[in-house]
Order: structure tokens, then C-alpha cells, then sequence
């Protein structure tokens, strides 16, 4: 490798660094997206152009080929997306890097000379892009609508374990035999694919934030097996930055969904057919209108908007910060309270109101924000369910059960905007609906915040 090369791939390293820094906090996110972005352009430009390699300008022209396909495709499909399909888009991108890493273990293993350590890379690139692949396409299709659970089979946990243990070991028969037939290697990415499959396919929705974010860590050690494949420094250290920072989000995801790694791994994802406890007697409930909330919002010290999905659904984004405006300019301090796995993946509430210009000194996480709901007059909950559900600190027969939530139910007054009474991402009844504090309004999110605003106005 060249000196100027090795500069470059310095820079690039540097670039991946610094911007994922400025990814940890939303006034700095964008920079950072950049940072990274120019820092993997330059390491490409890069590779391209300095090498000692002879290369026929057909090849030049097929990777400008590419590169040009790929980046009006993905450009195009990153400006379409609405901020509720993110979720989506991300498990798209996610599965096309595990394929790229499966496809360069493939022309790889065709190359091998037999070192087992080199085959041992091979193999686990393979398996591990395979698994990222066919995991993330069906994570894609079940958070568009169009795969939905299926009904668990019998010991389907231990299925799929046994069924990993048999790709681990086909994997090691592969390495200590020194197999080099290509109808192996494409046996061994048929049964990664499968494993991928079965892994994810019965995973409920509530769990599939924490799926995404694990998915995502794959990728990235699938990314860093093929820097060493390639002898890339620059893809290794991007491949581990990855999959470091995804298992690290990883764990913060099970900590706020309540579960262990090992469970999330190994153990019962799901959603299941029946909740315990669903069908309970919780009380009445007790609906508002736009007028009675703005009179209560008026009169109130103090405020905290919890924001959910809903509001995501509902584009509602920009409304929610005209209201908070509107409250500030009335003496009212507001508050946004941001549950970790608030909406459908890790920040995208924080992405969302950062969309429409909220100051991101108001959107305070989850353990800062619990203590002030005792001091709260009013909380507007805007989209969200199990997040807020009471279920998580009382009901031992809830899925949800020891959940870390926002404690909305210690505050004053309560305002819940959704459209129906239809249960959350969970599949289960809310208690906090049915809290003697608590009033219901009714309504697609833009729609009743916009006659909130309209209501407030006129005071």
C-alpha cells in the first residue's frame, strides 16, 4: 500500500471517528453524518484511484456505474422517506451491506488457498452477512405491514439454536477439513440465510427496535470481516466502529425494553396471540375536547409533551412545536420528555422534533425528566402507549412488566391524544387511560393539535 493511500485511509478513520461522536447528541448530528460520509468517499475515491494494479477501463466504467445507480437510488429514497418509515429504511440499507459482506465471502472463498485462518474469516463473513441479510428483509417487511408474526411453533427457541449450532459446526467442518467446494460455501450462505429467517420471523413488534439495533451491530462485524479479507484497514475500523456502537445501543435497547442480551439472543421474543390480563376491567374513561385541553394547557406552570409514534403518523411534528411556542410566549414552561424506545427505533423522536426546530436543551431523556412529572400540571401525551402504560410498574402479568417508562402518571393532570382505543405496539391495554387524572383526546394528532393551537389562540 502507498503512503498517499495509507494518508487517505487515516483521514477517512479520523472522519468516521469524529463523526460518530457528533452523532451522539441531535445539534450536532448532522455534521457528523457529513463528516462520515466524506471521510467513506474519500477512502473509496481512494481505493479506486491509487493502487499498483493494472485494471481495464471496463472495470472503471462498471464501478462508475455503480456508484452512480446506487447513489440516485439511495439519494432518492432518503429524501422520499417520511420520518415514519425510517425504521424501514434503515432495516433496508442494514440488509444490503450483510449481502455485501456474504457476497465478498463467496468470491473469497473461491480464491482461498486453504489457510484455515483465512477460511475461518471467510466462513464467518458468510454466515454472519447471510444472517444480517435475510434478518434485516424481514424486519423490513414487518415494520412495512407486509410479513406479519408467525404463530410460534414448539420449542421454536431451541430449534433455532440447534439450527445455529449445526451452521457453527458445518462452518468448523468447512475449516479443519479444509473444504474448498463452492457447493459448500453455498450451502453454508443457504443455511444462514434460513437462520436469519427463523431468527427474526417470530418477533413481535414491541421487540423490533431492539431487533434493528442488533441487525445493525451484525452488519457492522460483518463489514469489519471483510476489511480483513481485503486487507482494508480503513473497512475494518469502520466495520468495528459499527458494530461496537450497534451492540452498545444494543444493550441500552434491552435496558430500556427490560430484557438481557443473552434474551434477546436466545430467548422469547414475541408478541403473542393472548395477553395476560388484556381483557380486564380497568375502569372508564373520560373524553375532552380541544377547547377544555387548551383551557387546562392555559392555566398551567408547568408542561411536558411526551411524543410517540402517533405524532410520527400524523406528521404532526411542526404543530407540536407551534403549541409549545404558543405556551412559552404564555409564561407556560414546556417540556418534551423522550422515552429511549419512543416511536419505532432509538432517536427517532429526537430526530422528529428536530425536523421541526425544537430546542434540544427541551428534549430531556427519560431519567431526567421522571422526577419533575410529581411537579408537572399537565402532561400531553401525544401518540404515545406502552411507553407511558403504569402496566410496566404494576401489573406483574404484563409483558411489559419492570419496563423502564416515563412516570406520566404521577403528574396533576393528563391529556392523551390517540385516534381510537386501540392497544399500542405491545398489544396491550394502557392503565393510564384509564386513570381518574387522566382525559381523552380524540383524534388524528395534526388535526386535534391544530384546534388546540386554534383554541389556545383565542385566550
Amino acid at each position: 500500500m502507498s503512503i498517499s493511500l495509507s494518508l487517505i485511509y487515516l483521514v477517512s478513520t479520523i472522519a468516521f471517528i469524529i463523526g460518530l461522536k457528533k452523532l451522539g447528541h441531535p445539534a450536532t448530528a448532522k455534521n457528523g453524518n457529513l463528516i462520515a460520509a466524506s471521510g467513506m468517499g474519500l477512502a473509496i475515491a481512494g481505493t479506486i484511484f491509487i493502487h499498483d494494479i493494472q485494471v481495464p477501463t471496463t472495470i472503471y466504467i462498471l464501478i462508475g456505474l455503480a456508484i452512480l445507480i446506487g447513489s440516485v437510488i439511495g439519494g432518492w429514497m432518503a429524501i422520499k422517506v417520511k420520518m415514519t418509515k425510517m425504521p424501514e429504511l434503515v432495516s433496508l440499507f442494514n440488509g444490503f451491506g450483510g449481502a455485501s459482506a456474504a457476497l465478498i465471502g463467496l468470491v473469497e472463498f473461491s480464491k482461498d488457498g486453504g489457510d484455515k485462518m483465512i477460511t475461518t474469516t471467510i466462513v464467518s463473513g458468510i454466515i454472519i452477512g447471510a444472517i444480517t441479510f435475510s434478518g434485516s428483509m424481514i424486519a423490513w417487511g414487518k415494520l412495512n405491514g407486509s410479513i406479519k408474526s408467525v404463530v410460534k411453533i414448539p420449542y421454536h427457541n431451541a430449534v433455532n439454536n440447534l439450527f445455529l449450532a449445526g451452521i457453527v459446526a458445518f462452518a468448523f467442518f468447512m475449516v479443519t477439513a479444509g473444504a474448498n467446494s463452492e457447493v459448500l460455501a453455498f450451502a453454508l450462505l443457504a443455511a444462514g440465510l434460513i437462520y436469519g429467517i427463523l431468527f427474526v420471523l417470530p418477533i413481535g413488534g414491541a421487540d423490533m427496535p431492539v431487533v434493528i439495533s442488533l441487525l445493525n451491530s451484525l452488519t457492522g462485524i460483518a463489514a469489519a470481516i471483510t476489511g480483513v479479507l481485503l486487507s482494508s484497514m480503513v473497512m475494518l475500523i469502520g466495520g468495528i466502529l459499527v458494530g461496537s456502537a450497534g451492540i452498545i445501543l444494543t444493550i441500552a435497547m434491552c435496558k430500556g425494553m427490560n430484557r438481557t442480551l443473552a434474551a434477546v439472543i436466545f430467548g422469547t421474543f414475541g408478541a403473542t396471540d393472548s395477553v395476560p390480563g388484556a381483557n380486564k376491567t380497568l375502569g372508564n374513561i373520560k373524553k375532552t375536547n380541544p377547547s377544555d385541553s387548551a383551557i387546562m394547557l392555559n392555566y398551567a406552570t408547568n408542561v411536558i409533551i411526551v411524543p410517540g409514534y402517533g405524532l410520527a403518523v400524523a406528521q404532526a411534528q411542526h404543530v407540536i412545536h407551534e403549541l409549545e411556542e404558543l405556551l412559552t410566549k404564555k409564561g407556560v414552561n414546556v417540556q418534551y420528555a423522550i422515552h429511549p424506545v419512543a416511536g419505532r427505533m432509538p432517536g427517532h423522536m429526537n430526530v422528529l422534533l428536530a425536523e421541526s426546530n425544537v430546542d434540544y436543551s427541551l428534549l430531556l431523556e427519560m431519567d431526567d425528566i421522571n422526577p419533575q412529572f410529581k411537579n408537572t400540571d399537565v402532561v400531553l401525551v401525544v401518540g404515545a402507549n406502552d411507553v407511558v402504560n403504569p402496566a410496566a410498574h404494576n401489573d406483574p402479568s404484563s409483558p411489559i412488566y419492570g419496563m423502564p417508562i416515563l412516570d406520566v402518571e404521577n403528574a396533576k393532570h393528563i391529556i392523551v391524544n390517540k385516534r381510537t382505543m386501540n392497544a399500542g405496539y405491545a398489544g396491550i391495554e394502557n392503565e393510564l387511560f384509564y386513570n381518574p387524572k387522566t382525559v381523552m383526546l380524540f383524534g388524528d394528532a395534526k388535526a386535534a393539535l391544530t384546534k388546540l393551537v386554534s383554541e389556545l389562540k383565542n385566550m
